[in-house]
């Protein structure tokens, strides 16, 4: 029996929350919405509201199923059964280590302001982010909370850049750059929805904390303060740092910006910023990577727990890691950073990342559903108690279509048919456990 003092706490939950949130991508952000204009501020606005529905969705469902290892694939499967359930999980799992190969790529283009070879050399920058991937999944299987401890240290780092851009930056703003408010050329309506779009995946990882539940202290309270915690703090260095960017560096200017971050670092503190903003989307992508290595193993391991995985995905190594999940995972992952860096399957990878998005998107989507589920089944809320519950779905449930619909029909199309890739695997794994039970 593992102890609580193996388990982690609540600023460990809040950190996965945040450091799988904020990863490498939001530093380019700003340059992204430069197109839009000023208008785009009001995107993250619908999309951090939409975030925040879901943190309260996975707060209240984590406090109905405290101890739910997997969390979505849990929830989902209470709610729906045993095959919705395993089509979650599985999509989500995937999602994971395909993930992690963009954020490993990420790292090694993070790191090349400083070591100018590993955008020159594929070897080199292959054999770098294999590196931190298999530095990071040694780590992880010593334990969830040694990952965690690794998580809580580089969350803490890569928001230092972030807050002092996103709260310095606010006395250096020049307002005449957020006009016009709108440069799409697009009508208002369509500029919001298509800036929403983009910032919603900005927000993918709010359900973090519910993953490894079962070893998380108190987990009837310490993941639904942990999601919401997290989830507010990074809708506020996101806005904030968003605003602060755009009043630096003019529209123009920051739409051919391939680092925005340190351009108006620099802008504003000297040449010399430029490397410690740098510095601190190295952090922010090795502490992403950690933090998605941690869940990678989880989710294996929740689905294996209830006989819809093969068992050896439930198995923990002496400190109570799911090892071969988070090893197994990792091997995939290495796969992929290979293709990328390897002519002729750049295409592929991009492709393969493209498509998952959806996966990671279908989670939140049974997740709200699986909310209302799981209230009709308990029967006793009264009038206010099922008006806020309806509200909260229906606002998690919209935000998880609005979200789908706006990764592009590609992607869903592609993505749907991955989850049912995970078909002959499900009746595999079910046919084999009814053939154990027969015996």
């Amino acid at each position: 029996m593992e102890t609580s003092t193996k388990k982690i706490g609540l600023w460990t939950s809040t950190s996965l929350v945040i450091g799988n949130m904020i990863g490498a991508g939001v530093f380019l952000m700003p340059s992204a919405l430069a197109t839009y204009g000023g208008i785009s501020l009001l995107g993250w606005i619908f999309s951090a509201a939409g975030a925040l529905f879901l943190a309260m969705l996975f707060g209240r469902l984590s406090k109905m199923m405290p101890t739910g290892d997997g969390g979505p694939y849990a929830y989902t499967r209470k709610g729906f059964g045993d095959f919705p359930g395993f089509l979650v999980a599985w999509g989500y799992w995937i999602s994971c280590w395909t993930t992690n190969a963009t954020i490993a790529v990420s790292l090694v283009g993070a790191l090349s302001l400083f070591i100018p070879i590993l955008g020159l050399n594929p070897v080199a920058a292959v054999l770098t982010a294999l590196g931190a991937v298999w530095g990071l999944t040694w780590v992880n299987a010593l334990g969830v909370k040694e990952g965690g401890k690794v998580q809580l240290v580089t969350t803490m780092l890569k928001l230092i850049p972030l807050t002092l851009v996103a709260f310095g930056g606010l006395f250096f703003i020049d307002f005449n750059n957020f006009l016009p408010f709108n440069i799409s050329g697009l009508s208002d309506f369509a500029a919001i929805s298509a800036t929403a779009a983009m910032t919603i995946f900005a927000f993918q990882g709010v359900e973090c904390a519910t993953i490894p539940a079962g070893e998380v202290k108190n987990p009837e309270t310490t993941i639904a303060r942990a999601t919401m915690i997290g989830t507010l703090i990074t809708i506020v260095v996101y806005i904030l740092s968003t605003v602060s960017v755009m009043g630096i560096i003019p529209a123009a200017e920051l739409q051919k910006s391939v680092t925005p971050f340190a351009d108006a670092a620099e802008k504003v503190w000297g040449e010399g910023a430029r490397y410690w903003v740098g510095a601190g989307v190295v952090i922010s992508a090795f502490g992403a990577l950690n933090g998605w290595i941690l869940i990678q193993g989880q989710v294996p391991f929740a689905i294996a727990k209830d006989k819809l995985f093969p068992h050896i995905f439930e198995k923990k190594n002496e400190r109570g890691a799911p090892a071969f999940g988070i090893v197994i995972s990792s091997v995939l992952i290495s796969i992929l950073v290979f293709m990328n860096y390897t002519k002729g399957l750049v295409e592929q990878f991009q492709f393969l990342v493209l498509l998952t998005t959806v996966m990671v998107l279908v989670p939140y989507l049974f997740s709200s559903a699986s909310y209302l589920m799981l209230l009709i089944e308990k029967k006793h809320l009264n009038t206010g108690g099922w008006i806020r519950a309806i509200i909260l779905t229906a606002g998690g449930f919209t935000f998880s279509i609005w979200a789908i619909a706006g990764s592009g029909e590609e992607s869903v199309y592609w993505g749907f048919l991955m989850l049912l890739a995970g078909v002959p695997f499900y009746m595999w794994n079910i046919w084999k456990r009814k053939s154990v039970e027969h015996e």
